[in-house]
């Protein structure tokens, strides 16, 4: 675990939460300049502990209304490449898990249409074979 104090995982937590707060705004709550709370940020970024910054939005607001989750079932070894590529170049899948148990893969998808996963649902038939599951209600997250 890289070298971190209380105040640098009360920083983590702090853009956990809310990541807009401005540096000044977050030193307010851990007792340092905005200035000195920028200098761990890129710490934090340059021990990798913070990866990136995310955005939370509402998907259904711009009518991408069917959430679903896929299990994938490749054939074969040799389709892990291609699939990856296939993943890569799809914007309907919003997210994928190598895992071990039931299936190869999961991928959350956000589509529009029932039409357009249908569409999604036959491309992958050409690396294996799928389960599909649909989300009626966001609980978390």
């Amino acid at each position: 675990m890289p070298d971190l104090d209380d105040t640098d995982l009360n920083i983590l937590r702090l853009l956990l939460e809310d990541a807009s707060q401005s540096f000044k705004q977050i030193g307010q709550s851990v007792h340092l300049t905005g200035q000195a709370v920028g200098a761990r940020v890129r710490k934090l970024q340059d021990l990798g502990v913070i990866e990136g910054h995310t955005l939370r939005w509402n998907p259904e607001k711009i009518g991408l209304t069917v959430h679903a989750f896929v299990t994938v079932f490749l054939s074969s070894g040799a389709s892990h490449q291609r699939f990856h590529k296939f993943i890569e170049e799809n914007d309907s899948i919003a997210e994928v898990h190598r895992v071990s148990g039931e299936g190869c893969y999961w991928m959350r998808v956000r589509v529009d249409t029932s039409a357009r996963l249908n569409d999604l649902l036959n491309r992958l038939l050409a690396f294996g074979n799928y389960k599909v599951s649909l989300s009626i209600e966001r609980l978390k997250g």
